[in-house]
């Protein structure tokens, strides 16, 4: 059984343990990727939350004063809170390996999994956990091949509708729901507007969830499981950050068991692409009541609207609380 995090084992709300008052923790946030905006925006809500609970935090942007600085002031250790290719392709986790910083969140070599959705989709069907069929297929092989008669094929083998999303990237950019053949030209120049790999996917009906992992000392454990509700059924990068876009319930409005379920189904995600520390599962719930995988993110948001602070709410855990406790454990785990 999959026992969720409860914050009576662990009281977040005092000050952090004795012996880390030492411990400087440096935010990585900016970037220069599509969700650079977005990531500054979780940079500095970690930040806040971890100041507020009586870390030593700052907060960094990515460009050529980075290497400096982690050679000459190297903090304890560095929460990531990059989206996109900086953040979770696993480059600027290998930088910080080469300057012996040690981070939150899993290797290089995971996250570089992770980065690429039909890798990981692979991944998951290895280990036996459910993911919708897919066809994952570069810019240059529909020009090579002829565009219209792929399409025809893909839509032959996975019916509609469909998911088209680029193989690498987050946030919604680029995603569109095709229920129509006829759209879905269209739907694959706007995905690869953002990456020249797309992931077209058999469109699962049901309920949106995500269910944040973390650990706080006692291996992988599920936070309450979030339910998304996108006002215009579609959870775009409009619905993700815009206030009164989307409904979220934390905890989900699922039974015990189904709740417990799909805690089992994002543990197993979280451990059949070797994550550690955190992560994000998102997830869709069938009328059925099947669970389905879609994505597993290494670098969750950490904005007023993401789903990962919403879990720990949910939790009872305060946020600073948690992410210092964590980056503690991994200053502690490298030193």
């Amino acid at each position: 059984m999959i026992h969720p995090v409860d914050a009576a084992e662990w009281l977040p709300d005092g000050p952090p343990d004795p012996g880390v008052e030492d411990l400087r923790i440096l935010v990585l946030a900016g970037g220069l990727s599509y969700e650079r905006e977005v990531s500054l925006r979780s940079g500095r809500r970690a930040l806040d939350a971890l100041r507020a609970a009586g870390f030593d935090a700052t907060m960094a942007d990515v460009d050529t004063s980075l290497p400096t600085r982690l050679a000459t002031d190297p903090p304890s250790a560095v929460l990531i809170a990059l989206h996109g290719a900086a953040g979770e392709d696993g480059s600027i986790r290998a930088v910080l390996d080469l300057f012996g910083v040690p981070y939150l969140g899993p290797t290089a070599a995971a996250a570089r999994v992770a980065w690429d959705k039909p890798t990981t989709k692979a991944l998951l069907r290895q280990h036996g956990l459910p993911t919708p069929d897919w066809v994952a297929l570069p810019h240059d092989r529909f020009s090579e091949l002829g565009a219209a008669a792929v399409m025809d094929r893909i839509v032959g083998r996975l019916g509609l509708p469909l998911m088209v999303k680029p193989a690498q990237g987050g946030s919604g950019l680029g995603v569109s729901a095709v229920r129509d053949a006829g759209a879905l030209p269209a739907a694959m120049v706007d995905c690869f507007a953002y990456g020249g790999t797309a992931l077209i996917e058999q469109f699962v009906p049901g309920i949106d969830i995500a269910v944040s992992v973390i650990d706080l000392g006692g291996g992988p454990r599920a936070l309450p499981v979030v339910e998304i509700v996108p006002h215009d059924g579609h959870y775009d990068y409009a619905a993700r950050y815009t206030p009164g876009r989307t409904t979220w319930h934390a905890p989900a409005r699922l039974s015990a068991d189904l709740a417990e379920r799909v805690a089992v189904v994002a543990v197993a995600a979280h451990g059949a692409v070797s994550l550690r520390d955190l992560s994000r599962v998102d997830l869709i719930v069938t009328p059925s009541g099947a669970v389905q995988v879609l994505d597993v993110n290494v670098s969750p948001g950490m904005t007023e609207t993401s789903l990962l602070p919403l879990a720990v709410q949910a939790a009872g855990l305060d946020l600073g609380a948690t992410l210092g406790s964590m980056v503690a454990r991994v200053a502690t785990r490298s030193s």
